[in-house]
């Protein structure tokens, strides 16, 4: 009996430790961000939590690195379960070895939107420029724009997808996984409920006991900020007088994705289009004059 036990509890060991051979790791660690520096109170201190496949401590290889954009509410966490999926599909070899890394974004207004913003900092930059370029001189990564992915989920589909068009340099893919606010539609749109909902709430802590209105208002800080407009420092698209719907000019910016640069490039290229349109328009003046029948 004591042999037997002997054996098993060898096994038991032995499986153990190719079990630990084949799995990868999770550090965290945390960016005092020179990129967030803001006045609306937020944290320039960033958790981040990164997942290293199995055997990177001894390889001397380098890796791909994927950059995932949690949702709002979310934070850096890797949880086991999302751990065990990328040991599983490392050892059945369904995915090759890849780092894995993911901020945190989480803000006083439960997410940042990916965004630049004169009030709460500039998020899009610590995410592609600060912590692209901390991976890279921590991390045994591949250092260029073609072994770096970026995806995300919700508002991280978002900002996978704004970051990206922002970044094309420091990215060459980007996955979105049901993406929020690429348009001001049901929740978010003028003929909700929820911007009146916002009005009506005047403090911090009535907003954190709301969802859609805090979405709103987290957006707005991101897009549309106010420092001279507490208590939340912000200006909407739309208001309601009454049950009358006020539609403000600030809609642009948010209808340009949150993004001045994104504004800029949707008004240049309209403006072209009108240019390369007035000679056509003018031609098919002249021809119809040209075809025209006497009465």
């Amino acid at each position: 009996m004591k042999k037997i036990l002997a054996i098993l509890l060898s096994f038991a060991i032995i499986g153990v430790t190719v079990a630990q051979r084949n799995a990868g790791t999770v550090v965290t660690s945390v960016i005092h961000s020179t990129y967030l520096q803001n006045t609306g109170g937020e944290n320039m201190d960033r958790r981040i939590s990164v997942y290293l496949p199995p055997g990177y401590a001894q390889a001397k290889q380098h890796y791909p690195v994927i950059y995932y954009l949690h949702g709002f509410l979310g934070t850096d966490s890797i949880t086991p379960n999302m751990k065990n999926i990328l040991d599983m599909g490392i050892a059945k070899n369904k995915i090759r070895p890849y780092i894995l890394v993911i901020a945190d974004h989480f803000t006083l207004y439960s997410g940042s939107f990916y965004s630049n913003s004169a009030l709460t900092g500039n998020w899009s930059d610590f995410e592609a420029k600060e912590l692209v370029s901390y991976m890279d001189q921590h991390f045994k990564t591949i250092a260029n724009k073609n072994a770096r992915g970026i995806g995300g989920h919700s508002m991280g589909g978002y900002g996978a997808l704004k970051i990206a068009m922002l970044y094309p340099d420091v990215f060459s893919s980007v996955y979105a996984l049901s993406p929020g606010l690429l348009a001001f539609v049901k929740e978010f749109g003028p003929n909700s409920d929820s911007y009146k909902q916002l009005a009506a709430i005047k403090t911090k802590d009535e907003l954190d006991k709301a969802y859609y209105p805090k979405v709103i208002a987290a957006c707005a800080r991101a897009w549309s900020p106010n420092a001279n407009k507490p208590p939340f420092y912000i200006d909407l698209p739309f208001s309601y007088v009454g049950d009358s719907l006020v539609v403000d000019s600030v809609v642009f910016l948010w209808l340009a994705f949150g993004s001045l640069e994104f504004l800029a490039g949707q008004v240049i290229g309209k403006a072209w289009m009108v240019l390369l349109a007035l000679p056509v328009m003018a031609w098919l003046k002249r021809r119809d004059e040209r075809l025209r029948l006497p009465a």
